[in-house]
């Protein structure tokens, strides 16, 4: 066996921070490292790993992209990740680097724990943990701190009302990172990319590196090989789960709820689009995701909204024998009417 420790990198960030984006340029870009790379879906749509399994890179195969879909990573550590981990290191021809996406839910600190786990310390180190950000999203005061600034958005941001547990999971996101990455810098001014540098070095004691990217382009040589070894130092970046419930009591995500809903074709995807934002401003809505079938096109519209921001592109080719059809995954809060929601949706088919 090689007793050369795999590198591994854990890339985390919020709901719609442009993480599979960044991956997927990775992956093109990896100068010829194998790469495994494992996915942890919010929701029973696996879009991320559709994504990815269609950039063509070479030096990661379909063989080599395993989705996790059963719940957040971090509350199925001992019951998805591990055995999978240990799948992997199984195989024969081994990869060179892996990489975990997980998913904008969940907790880095349970995942970058279980690499002290016994069968797999020996074999795998985490190079890092990424932190990506949605910089256009913290500019826009989604995290301020500021209570006027809460005041002024709590009229159109109806989570603001509640004691919302998104600003801990982003706080968690960044102490537990080596590295930030300042995602969508392209959407600010030098002002408020200044502003969002400062609030993110706020909501963390550490003081991680921080690099600013456009689209999620980063070049390999700076995601990987940071060498921190990071299981090591997990006892210094705690979350606000571990710091509140070191009595062990069991950690969920009751305050957030997906669903998946199914459509035909969409004969005019803007419209839809445009629509589609009106049902999102309307609800406790943080993301919707998916692909929409356009009749008459022979590629599929890739779709991901975040807040009333979508982006939509045409990915790739339905591919032969693929049933065509719109699938979409809904995140929000607990308190979104997911009837009302569905039906609304419905309704633009």
């Amino acid at each position: 066996m090689n007793q050369q420790k795999i590198p591994a990198t854990v890339i985390t960030g919020f709901l719609g921070a442009g993480k599979t984006t960044m991956i997927r340029n990775l992956l093109t870009n990896a100068g010829g490292k194998k790469i495994a790379l494992i996915i942890n879906e919010f929701g029973d749509l696996g879009v991320d790993g559709d994504v990815l399994k269609g950039c063509g890179a070479e030096n990661c195969t379909e063989d080599d992209i395993i989705e996790l879909t059963n719940g957040c990573i971090c509350c199925t550590v001992a019951d998805d990740f591990i055995p999978t981990m240990t799948k992997l290191l199984e195989r024969e021809n081994r990869p060179d680097h892996i990489i975990i996406e997980t998913s904008g839910l969940a907790l880095p600190q349970p995942l970058v724990a279980a690499f002290n786990w016994p069968d797999i310390r020996t074999q795998v180190t985490v190079d890092g943990v990424i932190t990506v950000v949605d910089s256009a999203a913290v500019a826009a005061g989604r995290f301020a701190d500021d209570h006027d600034a809460v005041d002024a958005l709590r009229a159109e941001d109806e989570s603001l009302d509640h004691e919302s547990p998104i600003e801990e999971l982003f706080e968690d996101q960044l102490t537990c990172a080596d590295l930030i990455v300042l995602n969508k810098t392209d959407l600010l001014d030098s002002a408020g990319l200044a502003r969002v540098r400062d609030e993110v070095a706020s909501r963390t004691a550490r003081k991680p590196v921080m690099i600013e990217a456009k689209n999620g382009d980063v070049p390999a040589s700076v995601l990987l090989g940071l060498g921190i070894g990071t299981e090591g130092d997990i006892g210094n970046r705690k979350s606000h789960h571990e710091l509140e419930h070191e009595d062990g009591a069991p950690h969920d995500h009751d305050e957030f709820d997906s669903f998946v809903v199914e459509l035909g074709g969409i004969a005019d995807p803007l419209a839809f689009v445009d629509s589609l934002k009106g049902i999102i401003g309307a609800h406790d809505v943080l993301r919707v995701k998916g692909f929409v079938d356009v009749p008459g096109k022979p590629m599929r519209l890739q779709l991901q909204a975040v807040g009333s921001r979508i982006d939509h592109y045409f990915d790739r080719a339905w591919a032969a024998g693929e049933a065509r059809g719109t699938r979409l995954v809904v995140i929000g809060l607990h308190e979104m009417d997911e009837s009302a929601v569905r039906k609304a949706i419905a309704a633009l088919a």
